[in-house]
């Protein structure tokens, strides 16, 4: 869709410029004119900046694949050791921003009445392009302009410090939410006023926090102002709330699986449209055995998900020897509307399936469901869906807000309930936790984030959020801004245990689904069963069982290498070369 928009703004500028004559105005000035003398022309450009939204193909739902709480198939080029340099380094691309100055400019001296709206609609953009900048490269240059080519001043000098960028950054998102006049949208695909209050919260606590922990920059002083922004912007978003369906064990997928998005939630999404051949591929890179990296939950992580009356599963002195069938059993209902479990169907040509855990599919057992329509033909074999991209909703802006308040230390009784116990009630759960913050540190998310963070209220605002999100395509800035990146390489990517060789039914329906074996293939009853090679290997693409012949899945996708310098990606060389004056980031 928005590939459509901007070749139609190209059609129209076409369209002014052909068949000029002695009389006529010269083509910049009446293209100018076109564009910035009526608000429909503004509106249309306007259009154009939508491309710097997460594009569909991939999706946001892809991002999360490269970090601690996803096993896939092979090692992104961010944690293979040595393939992040200045020279494979890319995004240093300042396109989209000319684009954007170019507007501004035009627009500030517009005669429109209606001028400052769109002018909004562009610093928000802004805002959206630099906090991009400024997560991958740190130090980047601040650019209000645009550029000539003969302005060599401009062009050969240094990186601003990120810091004052992110300063103007919250210029530009205050600018947009004072001045667009667009209070929400039905479809939930405009800019508005809400949509730049909720990114205000996302960019304010990446800030906030990384001030807070990265400790080097010498900032934390400054970390609460961040902090205090994000509870502002969440507390003046109206007309939202957690979406709801009749069946409260679908209530959450059905956000995802969706064409049309849910406006009760959703905040921002980029809607498909199968008559416009506009799709992604969700299922093929979450199903294909051979297209994507087949992501799986690891079993680190599905430990996280509380049990339905409210208490923390590792409670159970047997967590780690509790097979599949029955940790499941009982849990967060987000739990089986993420993955495959108990009586999940698939449909082929919309007959119901029996569709438990495939392991000629999934590395662990924990198979994704979360973005994938259940229908088989033609999603899984084509890149053919058409539900809602969905890129912001009042979930998160929810989860911001409560990891603010704590940071803050203003986190009350009344705000955990209105957060966190709210996110956990629809979810199904029970107890206390819906309405009381805890008291006392959970011991297993204490080690889960290496005895970083003892908060007892901070961590379970944690463990919400990764439940919460998973495959939203945040966790890798979350591990980020919080000074954790060691979890991208240490994070065991493990799964079900396994208490023996042999067959298992993984949805007790009486068929056996999967067989774990070494050395020579068995023979079995059941043509359709997947069958797991465990045999002792050291191979990268293996699965292992952790004690030999029973324990967890262990499954190795090649060696993954952190290094602290990955905070910040490499200045790409090529760029360097053109301009000596960036510098580049510290290590690389």
């Amino acid at each position: 869709m928005k590939k459509i928009i901007s070749c139609f703004i190209i059609l129209s500028a076409l369209i002014i410029v052909t068949g000029c004559d002695l009389k006529e105005l010269p083509v910049d000035t009446a293209l100018r004119q076109s564009i910035f003398g009526s608000a429909s022309g503004m509106e249309l450009y306007t259009n154009s900046f939508y491309d710097i939204l997460p594009g569909t193909d991939a999706g946001v739902f892809q991002d999360d694949d490269v970090s601690d709480l996803i096993a896939r198939n092979g090692v992104d080029n961010f944690l293979a050791v040595g393939a992040l340099s200045p020279v494979t380094s890319s995004g240093w691309n300042w396109s989209g921003l000319r684009n954007i100055n170019y507007f501004i400019e035009n627009a500030e001296v517009s005669t429109v009445a209606t001028k400052n709206h769109y002018i909004g609609v562009a610093r928000f953009f802004r805002a959206l392009f630099y906090y991009d900048k400024v997560t991958r490269f740190g130090d980047v240059p601040w650019v209000e302009k645009t550029i000539d080519v003969k302005d060599s001043i401009t062009l050969k000098r240094p990186r601003d410090s990120r810091f004052d960028v992110m300063d103007n950054v919250l210029k530009d998102l205050d600018f947009a939410i004072e001045n667009i006049s667009l209070t929400s949208d039905p479809s939930c695909t405009r800019i508005t006023k809400n949509v730049a209050r909720a990114y205000k919260t996302r960019i304010c606590l990446y800030e906030a926090s990384l001030r807070k922990y990265h400790t080097r920059y010498n900032m934390q002083a400054t970390a609460d102002k961040w902090y205090q922004q994000v509870v502002k912007a969440a507390n003046e978003i109206t007309g939202f709330t957690l979406h709801n369906s009749a069946i409260a064990d679908r209530s959450y997928r059905e956000l995802f699986i969706t064409k049309s998005p849910h406006a009760d939630e959703t905040i921002l999404a980029v809607a498909l449209d199968a008559s416009l051949q506009v799709f992604s591929s969700s299922n093929r890179r979450f199903i294909s055995p051979t297209y994507g990296n087949r992501p799986s939950l690891t079993r680190n992580f599905v430990n996280t998900y509380l049990k339905l009356d409210g208490t923390p599963f590792t409670n159970n002195p047997s967590y780690r020897t509790t097979p599949f069938v029955q940790e499941v059993q009982n849990r967060d209902l987000r739990l089986k509307q993420t993955i495959r479990l108990g009586d999940y169907k698939r449909t082929e040509n919309s007959v119901p399936v029996a569709a438990p855990p495939n392991f000629n599919q999934t590395f662990t057992g924990y198979q994704p469901i979360k973005w994938s329509y259940d229908e088989r033909f033609p999603y899984d074999d084509e890149s053919r869906n058409d539900n809602a991209h969905i890129i912001m909703r009042w979930a998160e802006v929810l989860l911001n807000k409560a990891e603010a308040l704590t940071e803050l230390g203003q986190m009350t009784d009344n705000d955990w309930a209105a957060t966190i116990g709210a996110l956990r009630k629809r979810a199904g759960i029970t107890g206390p936790t819906l309405t009381t913050m805890p008291t006392t540190a959970d011991p297993y998310l204490v080690a889960y984030y290496k005895n970083k963070f003892t908060n007892p209220v901070l961590l379970e605002v944690m463990r919400e959020r990764a439940v919460e999100l998973v495959f939203e395509g945040l966790r890798p800035n979350d591990l980020i801004r919080w000074h954790i990146g060691e979890l991208f390489s240490e994070a065991p990517m493990n799964g079900m245990y396994i208490p023996a060789l042999g067959e298992y039914d993984l949805n007790s329906d009486g068929i056996k689904d999967v067989v774990f074996y070494q050395g020579d293939k068995p023979k079995v009853s059941n043509p359709s069963i997947a069958f797991v090679d465990v045999t002792p290997s050291t191979a990268v693409g293996r699965i292992q069982l952790s004690n030999g012949t029973s324990g967890e899945i262990l499954w190795n996708p090649g060696i993954r290498e952190w290094l602290d310098k990955k905070y910040l990606y490499p200045i790409p060389e090529d760029d360097r070369t053109m301009n000596p004056a960036l510098g580049q980031n510290p290590g690389w």
